[in-house]
C-alpha cells in the first residue's frame, strides 16, 4: 500500500477533534484496488473521534477506488466530489459519510477558500 495513503489513515484519528464537529456518527467502508488486490479501511466516525481498522466490516456506506485515485485524493491531486460525478470511483450507502469524511481530505494546492476571496475585495475597497 502507498505511503501516503498509509499515513493518511493513521492521521484521521489525531485529526478528528478539528475535523468531525458536529454531532454525526457512521461507519464507512474504504476498499482500494491495485490490480487484483483490494485493501480495506474500515473507518469509524463520531463527534471529534475516528477509529480506523484495516478489516471489511458492517458499514453504513461502501466507497470503491483505485489505490492511485485515493493517493491522489490523500495529496490533494484530486477531488472527492468530482471524482465520484466522473464515475472513476463508486460509492453506495449512506451518502452524508462522503461529506463527513472528505472534509479529512486536502484541498488541491494553490486552493483558496472563497470566503477569504471576498473578505479581500471588501477590505480592497473599503
Amino acid at each position: 500500500m502507498n505511503e501516503a495513503i498509509e499515513e493518511f489513515f493513521a492521521s484521521l484519528p489525531a485529526r478528528a477533534p478539528a475535523v468531525l464537529r458536529t454531532p454525526f456518527t457512521g461507519t464507512i467502508q474504504i476498499d482500494l484496488t491495485t490490480g487484483n488486490r483490494t485493501d480495506h479501511w474500515l473507518v469509524q466516525m463520531s463527534p471529534g473521534k475516528v477509529i480506523v481498522n484495516r478489516v471489511r466490516g458492517p458499514a453504513d456506506a461502501i466507497w470503491n477506488s483505485s489505490a492511485d485515485l485515493f493517493e491522489r485524493l490523500v495529496t490533494g491531486r484530486a477531488e472527492a466530489i468530482s471524482a465520484v460525478l466522473r464515475n472513476e470511483c463508486t460509492f453506495g450507502g449512506n451518502s452524508a459519510l462522503i461529506l463527513a469524511f472528505r472534509r479529512f481530505l486536502p484541498d488541491p494546492p494553490g486552493a483558496r477558500d472563497p470566503r477569504e476571496t471576498a473578505r479581500e475585495q471588501v477590505g480592497r475597497s473599503g
